[in-house]
Order: structure tokens, then sequence, then C-alpha cells
């Protein structure tokens, strides 16, 4: 049976884009030190504790102390999320479930992107937008492609802050590669 040219291409692009994905996950584990990496003051700790979250007035508005500017703001403590515009205007705010390994309270930049891949858990993910690594575990938001919110085994050490498929979307489109990712207690 003959296969259509439009079957070939589609094979040969989603063989291309398999490896271009697979390529840049590799790339981004073997940078040399310093290159794209964090740019946090301190130390990146593993397991950084989840204390309760504090009580806010307005859960809308961003943690004190996040910046100025474009960024992604990711609360430790609230497992929350903000998307902050140049004109400090959130343009979305939201929960997210945390990997087992926390990254270093601090500044850092979006690293890499990745449309669909395989999570650290074995999961399929979509919309990952990576920003550091800790000790080996590269640390990015993903959202699951089943929708699926699970925690990971407590032993297994992920990167992944799973959020919504929407919520993935919209971080997709608003955290290119070089935007602000603020992590604060």
């Amino acid at each position: 049976m003959a296969l259509s040219s439009s079957g070939i291409v589609a094979g040969l692009t989603a063989a291309a884009l398999a490896t271009v994905g697979y390529l840049a996950h590799q790339a981004s584990q073997t940078l040399p030190a310093g290159l794209g990496r964090s740019q946090a003051s301190a130390a990146p700790a593993v397991g950084v504790s989840k204390a309760p979250p504090r009580a806010r007035k307005d859960p809308a508005a961003p943690p004190d102390g996040s910046g100025k500017g474009a960024r992604v703001v990711y609360s430790l403590r609230g497992d929350r999320v903000w998307l902050v515009g140049e004109d400090e205007t959130v343009t979305r705010t939201f929960e997210v479930d945390p990997s087992t390994v926390d990254p270093a309270p601090g500044s850092y930049a979006v690293t890499s992107r990745s449309n669909a891949v395989t999570g650290s858990d074995g999961v399929p993910v979509e919309h990952v937008v990576r920003f550091t690594s800790v000790d080996g575990v590269v640390i990015g938001f993903s959202a699951a492609v089943d929708d699926s919110t699970a925690a990971p085994a407590p032993k297994v050490r992920t990167g992944g802050i799973r959020e919504s498929r929407e919520d993935g979307e919209a971080m997709w489109t608003f955290a290119t590669i070089g935007r602000k990712v603020v992590v604060v207690r």
C-alpha cells in the first residue's frame, strides 16, 4: 500500500519535532556552569518546606518583594503563580501543584520551552516552560495532557510544577525565552 505524500510529510514532521525536543532537553542538561542557569543569589535548596499560605488581603495581587516589570511570580508557600505585565497588571493568577524539588527563592529567566514531552514522572505534558535546575533536576511549569494533577510519588525527584491545561496555555503564551521568573517563599 503506497503512502500519500501528506502522510510522509506528517510522519517526517513528527519525527523532526520529537528529535528537536529531545535534543533541546539534552542541551539544557549539559549547559556550562552559569550559562542560561538561574541568577538566584542563594544556592538552590532541595525540598524547601511548605509552610501554610499566608493570609492576603488581595489574593490576585502578587506578593510583596516580587520585583517589577513583566514577570512570572511563583510562591512556594502559596503554590500559586501570577503572570504580571509590564504595567504591573496581573493578567492571570492560578494555583499549581508543586514539584518534589523546589527552586531557591530568587530571580531566574525562562531558559527553554517544549510544546509536548514526557515529564520526569512519566506523564505526558505540554506547554513546558523551564527556568532552572536543582542538583540535576530541571525545574519548570507544565500541564499534564490528561489534565491530571496527581502528586508524584514522594521518593521521585521531579521538577514539574503542574498547572491546568488552560493555565498552561496562558503560561506558554506569556513566558517566552528570557522572561523573568521570580520565586518567593
